[in-house]
Order: structure tokens, then sequence, then C-alpha cells
């Protein structure tokens, strides 16, 4: 084919790329509708200049066919910053739809949470002595000195406030993701390793709960935990969910094969446990940041009533009606 044949026939579709590639350098003006077949026409342009070059063309020809695919690769090729678009869809939109899907199971791990808590929290409000059989002796007296109404840095030790509020916030980071992830990862060992996980941590924060209250530092203990209690612990549980969900299709895969019925679930015990680790890590910023400011207790204990109102309306309402359901 002779070039100005070739030119003819090509140039409406080169100017039709010049165009989105103007689109593309202008984001804000763009539509992005109208960028759908970009990699195709790119490929197409690539092909032409190729063959543009092997035919001996003439070097203007070449040239701007060659200008065109250097403007056009970085569009096509670099990564894009959606992280943060892809979290704001995943907590606004997927993990709250998907948690009404399996309502029975969060429901299950909540209580695998909540009711030894509260029974050991009793427990130990009557006999503190109780304590001991979860924790160490150096844990209760770490335990005492972070709630001590004496301490001028709350819920934390005399080395932990010496390393300061960003330290701290790295430490819950760790200690609470941490604990969401065991609570996911151990569904695999037919959901009783979740189960266990959900006792053993309601057990433990039960009896720490029961112990400072029975000490008389329920006065510093309950105002701290009021701001984070509400992310924490429904998260916590969020993942023991996740983690039950693999276990569900361990023990009861229907039809299917184990290992089908396990892949089946495993997309959304991801969104749950990605779900949970977000509220995990919103956790930690209020602990950090918040929870041990001298404030009035009624203050703190407005915000954490207005954290559980929060995730309560968010956790049954986000989603519904965006092609989600319920």
């Amino acid at each position: 084919m002779k070039q100005q044949a070739f030119e003819q026939r090509y140039r409406a579709d080169w100017e039709h790329f010049r165009t989105l590639l103007d689109g593309l350098d202008r984001p804000r003006k763009r539509k992005d509708s109208a960028l759908g077949d970009f990699p195709r026409r790119y490929r197409e342009l690539c092909t032409h200049y190729a063959l543009a070059r092997s035919r001996g063309y003439s070097p203007g020809l070449v040239e701007e066919l060659h200008a065109l695919a250097r403007r056009g690769y970085p569009h096509l090729y670099q990564r894009r910053p959606r992280l943060l678009q892809g979290a704001l869809e995943l907590m606004v939109r997927r993990f709250p739809h998907t948690l009404r899907r399996h309502l029975g199971l969060f429901w299950l791990a909540l209580a695998c949470l909540v009711l030894p808590l509260l029974a050991m929290g009793a427990a130990t409000l009557a006999d503190p002595a109780l304590i001991h059989s979860l924790m160490s002796e150096s844990q209760v007296s770490e335990l005492e000195s972070a709630y001590d109404p004496a301490n001028r840095h709350l819920g934390r030790s005399a080395q932990q406030a010496a390393e300061g509020r960003v330290a701290m916030f790295g430490f819950y980071i760790l200690n609470n993701i941490g604990i969401g992830f065991r609570s996911f990862a151990s569904g695999l060992l037919l959901g009783i390793g979740s189960a266990v996980i959900l006792l053993f941590n309601g057990l433990t924060i039960g009896a720490a709960a029961g112990y400072l209250s029975a000490l008389g530092y329920g006065v510093t203990f309950w105002p701290f935990v009021s701001g984070h209690a509400p992310f924490e612990l429904t998260a916590i549980a969020i993942c023991g969910a996740a983690g039950l969900l693999l276990g569900k299709a361990l023990l009861a895969p229907g039809r299917r094969t184990r290992l089908a019925a396990l892949r089946a679930n495993a997309g959304e015990a991801v969104v749950l446990a990605g779900g949970g680790a977000l509220m995990l890590v919103l956790a930690a910023v209020i602990e950090a940041f918040w929870s041990a400011e001298p404030l009035a207790p009624a203050l703190k204990y407005g915000v954490g009533l207005a954290g559980w109102t929060l995730v309560a309306l968010w956790l049954a309402l986000a989603g519904r009606g965006a092609g989600h359901g319920a």
C-alpha cells in the first residue's frame, strides 16, 4: 500500500487517538465513557507505526506516529493511585452488604466474644483473683499501672508513655490487626480456631474489666475504652465471622467439593476481614490519640455512645439502594 492511500485510510483513526490523548492529559475535562477503547486504539496506532517504518514511509509520518505512541504509552501502563477509592468502595458498599449476607455468622461470632466477656467480667468482679488464671503477675501489675487513677498517661505503662502516641498507634495497630487476622485465618481449622480465639479474647477482656472495676479503677478504665470499643469489638467479631465462613465451607460444603466451597466463600471472607481490618485501624487511631485524653467522663461516654450508634446504622444501612440490596 502506498503512503498516500495508507494515510487516507487511517488518518481519521490517528486524529481520534490524538483526541483521546488530549482528554487523558486533561483529566478534569475528560469523559471517561469515551476512553474505554483507548487500549485497542493504542495497539492499532503501534501497528500503524510499525508498518510505516517497515515500508519506508516518509520520516515525517513515521515521526508523527512515533510521537503519538510515546504519548500514549504512560497513559496505558502507569499505575493510577486508586487505593483510597477502593477502600471507600469497600467500606461504603461491599463490606456492609457482605456482612448482611452472613448476618447469622456475625451474631454467632459476636456471641463467642461477648458472652465469655460478660461472664468472666462478672466472675472477676466478684473474685478478682480469677484474673491470675489468664494473666501472669507481670501482666496484672502492668494492667494496674496503666489504669491507676494516679497515672498521668492512662492506658499506658510508664515505658509506653515515654515512647509517645505515634509509637502507641503502631503498637495498637499490630496488636489489633494481629487479633483480627488470627480470628480470620484460624477459620481454616474447621471454624473451631476462630471460635476459640474469640472465646479467649472475650475471657481476657472480661477479666481485665472485672478486675479493674473491683480495684476501683473503673473510673479510669471505662472512660478510656468507651471511645474505641465500638469499632474494636465489632471488628474482632467480624473477623471471627470471616473465619467461621471459611470453616463453614469445610464443614458444610453442600453439593460442592470442599475445595470449591472454600474458593466460593474465600472471596466474601476476605471482604469481611478487610473491612474489619480497616475498622481496627480506626480503633487504633482513636485509642492512641483520643482515649487517653484527660477529658470529662461524660464526654467520653457520649462519644462512645455515638460510636455504637454510628457502627449499627452504617452496617445496617450502608450500600442499600445502590445495586447491592440488603
